[in-house]
């Protein structure tokens, strides 16, 4: 009999799910729902929100098409592991009924609560304990509900992350991991527990967060209701949770210290392995528990995050054609025009604010437009540009914490498949680049294989996963880039 195992990718775009041969490694079947992204609702400036139930609906359909597509015998699937979008928060009463959308990564409505944190708790405080201010992160996000909408506060029975809601609606169980807890920046990292401190500055009761586990760990079994609803046996083991930084991270083995992982999704993300608890004075990047950390194996995940990434090509595509322009297309028509774009620049922050900007909203800016030159080829290749530059910005920070970046892993996705985008991304940054063919389900399935036991280490997970390409800088087009960057930085500047 085969062993299978579940990977679900719970995004703000998408969901998509993955069933996977355990003992070869290889994908059996995958679907991501819906085709068109998801709706993110923005009721007020700078919010963004989503119904936790929209993500659900697409885990019953892909799980269904993933099943069906597989010829899945009973008893076959040995785990299923969830990955999820960072930072969001649910929250349910007792009934395990959610009390409001979902208040997810992008949204800036908590901005301030967080800064405010970060001065009157003390700055070495945060920085010392909690690696990071609290920012716009999950516990300030908290604390404006508790602020802005005392009636929907007093029914929380609790409060947890996306991946947990998902866990929840298969087991009927809640739960958390330490990792999404240092995620949400609830964690006191010198005590190694939820930080008592920042929950009694917020006045928010330790009762309302899920107890917490380790990431590879069973924390429920699928039971008879969801079995009905998804077409799965009762009793599976949920054994891997993480958020979708940590969890790519880990789809590419980037485990230990050195180890480099990046994405170009909607956001787009740097992640380093530490074992060492560093963090920027400015908190522009962030770190937190690592999937595999433990008290005396200490792993620590430091993010770069720039939320202007795909969204801006998707908004370009928007602008440009809508449906009848497609993104190999926008690609070529980018490669037409030589790098810098003929000096046209993208600043690319307009999807909230960002991180790297010290959690300011410094908006999506075109520079340098001549309407006697440029046309839709530059527009597409200055954004594409501005994306890596605003990545640069970010690897420069960490760097100067002293992380060493050298060789980035990614998944053979989303930007990264756009070769003027993997050309300015190497030669700007001067890394080299290693593709994988992968994807954050796929480490989903492979971390519930470790959680549920069939894999009796790390290493025995990551059989059939299969590096497809390497990219390496060339020092004529270094020099090109360099260029590219220092105009953008001038451009930065203008517009802070």
């Amino acid at each position: 009999m085969r062993r299978l195992l579940i990977g679900y990718d719970i995004g703000s775009s998408s969901v998509k799910t993955t069933l996977l041969d355990a003992d070869t490694g290889k994908v059996v079947s995958s679907d991501g729902q819906p085709k068109i992204e998801m709706p993110i609702d923005s009721p007020q400036k700078d919010w963004a929100e989503q119904d936790p139930m929209m993500w659900w609906k697409y885990v019953i359909n892909t799980t269904k098409s993933v099943l069906n597509s597989g010829a899945v015998k009973s008893g076959e699937i040995q785990g299923i592991g969830i990955s999820y979008q960072m930072h969001g928060l649910v929250l349910v009463d007792q009934n395990q009924e959610v009390i409001r959308p979902a208040i997810i990564w992008c949204d800036s409505r908590a901005v301030g609560i967080g800064n405010q944190a970060f001065d009157e708790l003390g700055q070495e405080f945060c920085l010392s304990n909690l690696l990071n201010s609290p920012g716009n992160f999950t516990a300030s996000k908290l604390k404006w509900v508790k602020d802005n909408e005392p009636e929907n506060y007093a029914k929380i029975h609790k409060a947890m992350l996306p991946g947990d809601f998902i866990a929840m609606k298969l087991s009927g169980e809640i739960f958390t991991t330490e990792s999404g807890l240092s995620e949400g920046v609830f964690w006191d990292f010198k005590k190694d527990s939820t930080s008592q401190e920042l929950l009694g500055y917020y006045g928010i009761d330790q009762d309302l967060l899920a107890t917490a586990v380790k990431s590879f760990s069973e924390t429920g079994r699928v039971n008879a209701y969801a079995a009905e609803l998804l077409g799965l046996d009762i009793g599976i083991p949920i054994t891997y949770r993480a958020g979708d930084q940590p969890n790519n991270a880990f789809s590419l083995n980037v485990l230990n210290r050195g180890e480099l992982a990046t994405t170009a999704g909607t956001s787009g993300t740097v992640y380093g392995v530490s074992d060492q608890p560093v963090y920027d004075p400015l908190s522009r990047v962030n770190t937190f528990l690592h999937v595999n950390h433990e008290q005396l194996n200490p792993h620590y995940g430091v993010l770069l995050c720039v939320n202007g990434t795909g969204i801006l090509n998707s908004w370009l595509r928007r602008m440009l054609g809508g449906e009848s322009l497609g993104y190999e297309e926008m690609n070529a028509l980018a490669a037409e025009v030589p790098a810098g774009a003929e000096g046209l620049c993208f600043i690319p922050f307009g999807n909230g604010v960002e991180r790297i900007m010290e959690n300011k909203a410094v908006g999506a800016h075109l520079s340098g437009l001549n309407l006697l030159k440029h046309d839709k080829r530059h527009l597409l290749r200055a954004g594409q540009e501005g994306i890596v530059s605003a990545l640069t910005f970010g690897f420069n920070i960490m760097k100067n914490m002293g992380l060493s970046l050298n060789t980035v892993k990614a998944g053979r996705a989303n930007m990264f498949l756009s070769p003027i985008f993997r050309e300015a991304f190497v030669n700007m940054n001067e890394v080299n680049l290693e593709f994988y063919d992968t994807d954050g389900s796929q480490g989903a399935a492979r971390g519930a294989g470790i959680g549920a036991g069939i894999y009796s280490s790390d290493q025995e997970a990551f059989v059939g996963l299969e590096k497809v390409a390497s990219y390496m800088p060339d020092q004529k087009l270094v020099e090109v880039y360099k260029e590219v960057y220092q105009q953008w930085e001038v451009n930065l500047e203008k517009v802070r």
